[in-house]
C-alpha cells in the first residue's frame, strides 16, 4: 500500500494492497472461520504465514516521528505539556486545550459537539497517535501539527477566544514559564511559534498503548475470543472497513464521502471546490481506543458503535461523491456483534495520567 498526495489530497494507490488482501482473506476464511457462539476459540488459530501478514501491516512502529524542523526535547515536551493543561490559553481563563482532549475519555470530550465559547459545528477529535498525521483538521486544512494552535483553537472567538499577543505578555509576566521557555529554546524567547512547537511537541508524544489486538498479532492466539477474530474476518472482508482503516493505527488519514454529510456540511471541498470525490469528504479517524471514544462521526451523529456499523450497512447516501467502496454490506446481526467484539480489542490498557503543577 502506498500512500501519495496529489493536488493537496492525500490518496492511496492500491496495487500491491490488492495483492496483500486476497490472500490474508481466502486464508483467514478458510482458517480463522468459526462455528457458532460458544466454539472454541483455539479453532480460529491463524497459520503462521497469515500472522506473519498481519504482524507486518498491523505492528506497532517503534518509534515516534518528530519533524527536523520541530525535533523533540524533554524540556520542550514537559512546557508543551504545561501549556495543554493551562487555561491561561484561553481568553476568559477557563478553558484548557485538555478541557476538550481529556486524557480520561482518550482525549476527547465524549460530546456530540466540541464546545468552546460556543457550541461548534463538528465533533472533538482525539489526539492519540497525531505524531503520524501529516495533515489535520476533518477538512485536513491545518498543513501540521504546529500551524493548529494559532490558527484553530487558541485564537478562534468560538473556541478559546485568547489574542496571541495578551497570551505572550501573560506568559512572559510567570517567572516559572520564563525558566521553562529557556530551558526548552536556546533563545529563550517566549513567542507564538515557541508555544506552538511545545505543544506539538508534547502531543505528539500522545500514543495509544498496547491492546489486545497488538497481543493478538504478535503471537497470542487466546488475547482476543473467537468472535472478535470473527470481526476481524470481516473488518478486513465483506465489511471493508479496511479499505480506509488500516494499518497500526487504523487509519490511511485520508478524506472520503462514506455518503452521510449533507447541506452545506461539505467538508474537504471547501478546500478543493473542484473535486467532485472531496465533497462531503472528511478525514478518517484512528480506530484506537474507539469503543471508549463516542459519539462517533465528524459530526457526532452516530451515538454508539453499533449505530455506525448500521449507517455502514446500509451503504450512505448514493452520489458522485460518495466513496466507491462505500456501498450497502447486507451485514447480519451476528456479523455486526462480530465487528464490534473486533473493535473492542482495539482500547489498550488504562494509563494513569498526571496533572502537572502549573507555573505561576
Amino acid at each position: 500500500m502506498l500512500i501519495r498526495k496529489i493536488d493537496g489530497n492525500w490518496v492511496r494507490r492500491w496495487m500491491s494492497r490488492a495483492l496483500w488482501v486476497a490472500p490474508i482473506v481466502t486464508a483467514a476464511v478458510l482458517v480463522l472461520h468459526i462455528g457458532p457462539p460458544g466454539a472454541s476459540a483455539d479453532a480460529a488459530a491463524p497459520p503462521q504465514t497469515t500472522l506473519a501478514e498481519l504482524k507486518a501491516d498491523f505492528a506497532r512502529p517503534k518509534a515516534t516521528p518528530f519533524p527536523s524542523d520541530d525535533p523533540y526535547s524533554k524540556a520542550k515536551a514537559h512546557l508543551g505539556e504545561l501549556l495543554f493543561w493551562d487555561p491561561i490559553l484561553s481568553g476568559n481563563g477557563t478553558q484548557s486545550c485538555a478541557s476538550c482532549h481529556n486524557p480520561g475519555l482518550s482525549w476527547t470530550d465524549g460530546l456530540r459537539l466540541g464546545v468552546g465559547t460556543q457550541e461548534m459545528k463538528t465533533h472533538t477529535p482525539t489526539l492519540l497517535n497525531i505524531a503520524w498525521a501529516p495533515i489535520l483538521g476533518w477538512d485536513g486544512h491545518f498543513p501540521s501539527l504546529e500551524a493548529v494552535a494559532f490558527a484553530g483553537p487558541i485564537t478562534n472567538p468560538g473556541i478559546m477566544n485568547r489574542k496571541p499577543t495578551d497570551l505572550i505578555r501573560a506568559l512572559s509576566a510567570i517567572p516559572g514559564y520564563r525558566a521553562a521557555f529557556a530551558a526548552a529554546y536556546p533563545d529563550r524567547a517566549i513567542t507564538e511559534a515557541h508555544v506552538a512547537d511545545a505543544l506539538a511537541t508534547f502531543e505528539r508524544t500522545i500514543v495509544s498503548g498496547p491492546a489486545p489486538f497488538d497481543r493478538w498479532v504478535a503471537g497470542d492466539d487466546k488475547a482476543i475470543d473467537a468472535p472478535a477474530k470473527r470481526g476481524f474476518v470481516l473488518f478486513t472482508g465483506k465489511a471493508g472497513c479496511s479499505n480506509c482503516h488500516l494499518g497500526w493505527a487504523f487509519t490511511d488519514e485520508g478524506f472520503y464521502d462514506a455518503g452521510t454529510a449533507t447541506g452545506d456540511d461539505i467538508g474537504r471541498a471547501r478546500l478543493f471546490t473542484n473535486t467532485v470525490k472531496l465533497k462531503y469528504a472528511f478525514k478518517v479517524p484512528t480506530l484506537r481506543d474507539v469503543a471508549r471514544r463516542a459519539p462517533y462521526m465528524h459530526n457526532g451523529s452516530e451515538a454508539t458503535l453499533a449505530d455506525v456499523i448500521d449507517l455502514y450497512d446500509r451503504g450512505g447516501i448514493d452520489r458522485p461523491s460518495r466513496a466507491d467502496f462505500i456501498k450497502p454490506l447486507h451485514l447480519t446481526a451476528g456479523e455486526k456483534a462480530d465487528l464490534i467484539a473486533f473493535l473492542n480489542t482495539l482500547t489498550s490498557d488504562p494509563k494513569p495520567v498526571d496533572v502537572p503543577v502549573l507555573p505561576r
